[in-house]
């Protein structure tokens, strides 16, 4: 009847059985009153981004009103002179302001902490905030603006229920990891599934997506919320939609940034003259006769700075890295579109540098350079009143530069270099004036490590390309039954990759002797046959990789409301996807791969108050034996909105203004719980030529003929099916006063069938390889909580706050291992999927007494000022049955953040903090053991560390020796650190300019901003920056300072 009677001037109503045909109200027009006066504006959100849509009217008088455009803004002429202007929109508060004669108006709204008619997107369409069951949780794009390239490094903290942290700086390897939740299996997949616009792409791709172009991102929790994308939401899922056209004229934005990026952190070393004397310290301290290594007259001719060729004291830090360096953005986009078609299309550019300090001695630089392209088209036409044609193009490119092993690598290399041994390279000398290559600086025979040759002597390049190609339909079904609809989409995707490296062999010289009267030292060549003074370039090439994917998803929807009263809402979805790697290295890998399957959502809902939702997933999977194929995963949930009763409403609604309880139980299944190689595990994996298994024939003098053998990888097990997890979620949402917004979910999940490698087999079997199979389980609890706080003062303040905290805990409820029946400290069970076990270290034995009294430790030789460790089961020795859980678990508990925003006028501030607590790391012992294959020393080992004239039992670092210590070494809680901390993750300040001074520039916005991230953090923990944990001697977190620009016309 709507499509009927549309163009006509009658309207329709049912009464019981019937429908009674009504002619339209007549609405009435008033023009404004004499006196009026013509009033403009903008308006924007609290970051300064311009809104469109925004209803502006006159306060008792809602026929006088207009709509903001897509630039944000107004113009409305209004009567006399004393009107108030109301200013509404979905997701933020309203605001009034009287005119007082005024005639231009700059208003910024805040964002609504719980607005009922808010839409939220969820899988595979949206539901009111209201309507919304599952675990489910959004954010506003604009908060992920951050000054770094990678969107993954601006999500810890920001978004309760997901846990996030980063352990590398360096440009192309610097993703966070990210769990939702956390940790909830020790099988081969936990990462959530990440969808851009309903289609599956990796985090590599989530880190180059850009911001601008969000419109939503949310996260989906439980099993309510994930059950329709089967399989793949065993983890959670990351869900994002692009943003779309919107009619009005065209409106274009540049945002351009320009960027100061320097280590949080670096480590300390000590100074070179230390060094020495410590390494002697070490020799003699071990071996009271050794010869030590540094002479008094090398340690004294280095005090006196002698030449520094001849007496090296090499700052590998210094030589190697620069302290800063500087990274570019610039971000375009454009969007309007009339009543039939709209489009959205931007582009950007980042460059990000390292802070490698390369010379100009190469005719190349291999200083990390990576610059990212990124395309975005999204189109969308009616085709027809009620049919929808919505087509995406997006394409992302990326050119990398960089040292051979990469940033990484090369920071390492610091720690493993001597600094008093040889400079990184040598000025010629006579014989060589005339050389055209470097003199790389080395000793003896060429084997220690010059990082400053590996830095330089090559360098990798490396391209990639992703391109995604998409179409949607949506198609209204009104003919057929109102409410009823359909929408198919099918997606291209295509990634290619490849890389080269070339380099030459460094020339290395040693130090033949020195001439102190002239000042003058002759070299020797090390390696004078094998260095080349030319790029070589590989015979093979460099690996290359293109994959293709093609996906393709069909949805049945239904969504209508009987009689003001009774919600029916339903969904019925198919998916098909095809995929196939152009990865010639293995068979596995290479052979397509096809998934399908089917999944349904029905929700119901009375009055508002009372809603049931059930989901179902049918799922099938290339994995498994045909019996085990497809599995069939349901979830069920309830909801009660106690704020829309009338016992409410009548006293509590002015001060609780929202306020629903939810709860949810499911099942998902999970196929990811092996390797890329482990595809089918109902076929056995046999190698047919096997060298170690063959055979050799005819005679050992003469002709010998040898044949190769067969073996078993993998045997065949057509029992091995879905790893499942049971999840069941309680949530509540309240709004208080319409200003602050609360949600509190708890939840529990239990995973079964987790696959793992059976513990043991007996040998009567003739297994050659321990088969593996469903018999691990594990246990996660925890809450995840976000509190939203938005507050206009008056016309020319406002204030927004915002905190998130999560609590994710994990245990081991099944895993097959030995039976520790004397031991249960040894088993796994009960304990934290990433709990770490070791030795207790009780102190630092006090002398040999202390040792010869003490239970024998199996680990080396050791004595005074080494490692006591405890005893656990009593039995007079320390081995290995005496390690137990030791310290939090490494990946965090909980995780927090809060921030806090204001404004006044045209400026705006924003801050924001960060944190996590209940995790430990472990220092490396072995990798930062000073001395040992001429190790560097770390200056907090130097300053704190046992010795005869230094006898603390609790000193940082045990007594010193030339080589790594293997007592020392042992995992324990000597080397276990906190892993918690806070820091300032944003700091933001901005200025737009005046409405006045835009309209004489001819600009719809225009925000001036300066904004820093990674500025200080808070920790007990000194040596590097905590965050990295135990890969602290990686490239390091970045702090960064940024100013940019932002307009729009």
């Amino acid at each position: 009847m709507d499509i009927v009677l549309r163009d006509s001037d009658l309207i329709f109503e049912v009464k019981e059985n019937g429908i009674v045909l009504l002619k339209k109200p007549a609405v009435e027009k008033k023009s404004p009153a004499a006196g009026s006066q013509k009033i403009s504006g903008t308006v924007k959100d609290s970051s300064g981004t311009a809104l469109p849509g925004v209803s502006v009217t006159v306060k008792g008088k809602a026929n006088i009103g207009t709509t903001t455009d897509m630039n944000g803004g107004f113009f409305l002429e209004v009567p006399g002179n004393d009107a108030v202007l109301v200013f509404s929109m979905v997701g933020f508060n309203p605001r009034e302001i009287a005119l007082s004669d005024q005639t231009s108006i700059d208003i910024r709204l805040a964002a609504a902490p719980y607005h009922l008619d808010e839409a939220v997107i969820v899988a595979f369409g949206k539901q009111k905030k209201t309507d919304v069951v599952g675990a489910v949780t959004s954010i506003n794009p604009s908060e992920l603006k951050v000054p770094s390239s990678n969107l993954t490094t601006a999500l810890a903290g920001r978004i309760a229920g997901l846990i996030a942290y980063q352990r590398s700086g360096e440009p192309g390897a610097d993703n966070a990891s990210f769990f939702i939740r956390g940790v909830t299996t020790f099988g081969y997949k936990k990462d959530p599934l990440i969808l851009i616009d309903g289609v599956e792409v990796t985090t590599t791709d989530l880190a180059r997506l850009q911001v601008d172009d969000i419109a939503n991102f949310s996260i989906l929790k439980d099993a309510t919320a994930t059950a329709l994308y089967g399989a793949r939401g065993a983890n959670g899922v990351i869900l994002i939609s692009t943003k779309q056209g919107k009619e009005g004229r065209p409106v274009y934005s540049i945002r351009l940034e320009n960027s100061l990026s320097e280590p949080t952190q670096n480590i300390k070393l000590a100074d070179p003259v230390t060094y020495m004397r410590l390494a002697n310290e070490a020799t003699l301290t071990r071996n009271p006769l050794g010869i030590t290594t540094y002479s008094r007259e090398k340690i004294d001719n280095t005090i006196a700075g002698t030449n520094k060729y001849a007496y090296p004291a090499t700052d590998w830090l210094k030589v190697l890295f620069k302290d800063h360096t500087m990274n570019q953005r610039m971000d375009a986009n454009v969007s309007g579109g009339a009543s039939v078609a709209r489009y959205y299309v931007s582009a950007a550019f980042t460059q990000d540098n390292g802070i490698l300090n390369v010379p100009k001695l190469n005719n190349f630089n291999n200083n990390i350079d990576l610059k990212t392209y990124s395309i975005r088209s999204n189109v969308d036409v009616n085709l027809t009143r009620s049919t929808l044609l919505i087509t995406r193009i997006s394409g992302s490119f990326q050119d990398y530069v960089g040292p051979i092993n990469g940033g990484t690598q090369v920071y390492n290399e610091i720690m493993h270099a001597n600094p008093v041994l040889f400079p990184a390279f040598y000025e010629p000398d006579e014989a060589n004036m005339f050389t055209h290559h470097i003199l790389f600086g080395n000793y003896g025979t060429g084997n220690y490590v010059n990082p400053y040759a590996n830095m330089v002597k090559g360098y990798k390049t490396y391209t990639t390309s992703t391109i995604n190609a998409q179409a949607e339909l949506r198609q209204k079904l009104d003919l057929i039954t109102s409410g009823l609809s359909f929408n198919a989409m099918v997606n291209t995707s295509r990634y290619a990759y490849s890389d080269i490296t070339r380099s030459y062999t460094p020339f290395f010289y040693s130090l033949g002797s020195y001439d102190k009267g002239s000042d003058s030292y002759v070299l020797n060549p090390i390696n004078p046959d094998a260095g080349t003074e030319y790029l070589n370039y590989p015979a093979g090439g460099g690996r290359k990789l293109i994959t293709t994917s093609v996906y393709f998803q069909g949805i049945l929807n239904y969504s209508r409301t009987f009689n003001n009263k009774h919600g029916l809402s339903g969904s019925l979805v198919y998916q098909a996807q095809n995929s196939i790697s152009g990865d010639f290295t293995s068979l596995e890998t290479s052979l397509p791969a096809r998934n399908l399957g089917i999944s349904g959502r029905a929700t119901y809902n009375y009055d508002q108050r009372y809603y049931v939702e059930y989901n179902f997933g049918y799922n099938g999977s290339e994995r498994f034996d045909k019996k085990h194929r497809f599995g069939y995963f349901p979830s069920a949930g309830v909801a009660w909105n106690v704020s829309n009763e009338e016992f409410w409403r009548k006293k509590l609604i002015g001060t609780v203004t929202n306020l629903k309880l939810r709860a949810t139980y499911g099942l998902v299944g999970n196929d990811a719980i092996g390797s890329a190689m482990d595809r089918f595990f109902y076929l056995s994996e046999v190698n047919m030529n096997d060298g170690s298994k063959g055979s050799a024939f005819g005679s050992v003098i003469g002709n010998l003929y040898r044949r190769n053998g067969i073996s078993v990888l993998r045997y065949a097990n057509p029992d091995i099916t879905w790893e499942i997890a049971h999840q069941t979620n309680i949530g509540l949402d309240m709004s208080l006063w319409n200003k602050l917004n609360v949600t509190l979910d708890a939840y529990s999940t239990y995973r079964s069938n987790i696959l793992m490698v059976r513990a043991s087999i007996p040998s009567t079997m003739g297994l050659a390889n321990i088969p593996s199979a469903n018999i691990g389980a594990a246990t996660s609890r925890g809450l995840d909580a976000s509190l939203d706080f938005n507050q206009p003062i008056n016309k020319d303040w406002w204030i927004q706050g915002r905190a998130n905290f999560t609590l994710a805990m994990s245990k081991y409820d099944k895993y097959e291992e030995p039976a520790y029946e004397n031991e249960p400290w040894l088993s796994r069970v009960g304990y934290s999927l990433s709990q770490r076990w070791g030795y207790i270290g009780e102190r630092l034995f006090i002398d040999d007494k202390d040792v010869a009294n003490s239970p024998a430790q199996t680990f080396g030789t050791y004595g005074a000022g080494d490692i006591k460790y405890r005893d656990i089961n009593r039995d007079g020795q320390i081995t290995s049955l005496d390690k137990v859980p030791i310290g939090y678990p490494t990946d965090p508990e909980i995780v927090y953040g809060f921030g806090l925003s204001f404004g006044y006028k045209s400026i705006d501030f924003s801050a924001f903090f960060q944190g996590q607590s209940r995790s430990s790391f472990f220092i490396n012992s072995t990798t930062t053991a000073p001395f040992a294959d001429n190790n560097a020393l770390l200056k907090a080992y130097a300053d704190d560390h046992w010795s005869e004239d230094n006898r603390n039992i609790y000193a940082l670092w045990p007594r010193l020796s030339p080589d790594v210590n293997i007592n020392n070494a042992q995992p324990s809680t000597w080397w276990q650190r906190n892993g918690k901390f806070m820091r300032l993750k944003q700091l933001e300040i901005g200025y737009s300019l005046s409405k006045n001074l835009m309209n004489k520039l001819k600009l719809k916005t225009f925000r001036f901003y300066v904004n820093g991230s990674n500025l200080f953090s808070l920790s007990s923990f000194r040596l590097w920056d905590i965050e990295m944990a135990g890969n602290g001697l990686g490239y390091p977190l970045q702090r960064v300072v940024n100013a940019g620009v932002q307009t729009s016309f």
